[in-house]
């Protein structure tokens, strides 16, 4: 299942191995993951403006049968991506750390919200949503 995965991205990178390490656990779970930070910007590598950054992300929301928001760190642009979806009825499921601050909006429009300590404790909701053939839908 093509998944979006959507998380704040710095220009440092510095939550790189977290974004890493989510994408790696829904892979094992059987979700082939898109990230913009990773896949279109390559890591920092290709410069964007904001505005054909914004239509490409669009443009990868629309290709993806899922989009998991990572809400560990907030982030406008998060909201966008989530309401871009949602008014595509493409399905959302929420992740965050322990202890984040999930705003009641974004769990209004999830179909579920995964909290972890660390991204490995992701694989049992996620294989269990995809491992039983069942759709997020």
């Amino acid at each position: 299942m093509r998944t979006y995965l959507g998380a704040k991205y710095h220009s440092d990178d510095r939550n790189r191995g977290t974004i890493e390490s989510i994408s790696a656990v829904l892979t094992i779970c059987g979700f082939q993951t898109y990230c913009v930070r990773r896949d279109l910007e390559v890591w920092g590598a290709v410069a964007l403006s904001p505005q054909e950054l914004m239509t490409k992300t669009f443009e990868a929301i629309r290709t993806c049968e899922l989009t998991v928001i990572d809400l560990t760190e907030k982030g406008v642009g998060l909201g966008i991506e989530a309401g871009y979806a949602y008014a595509h009825a493409i399905p959302i499921i929420t992740i965050a750390q322990e202890g984040s601050d999930v705003s009641g909006t974004l769990r209004g429009i999830s179909r579920a919200v995964y909290l972890y300590k660390k991204p490995a404790d992701l694989q049992v909701p996620f294989s269990r949503l995809f491992g039983n053939g069942q759709s997020p839908a």
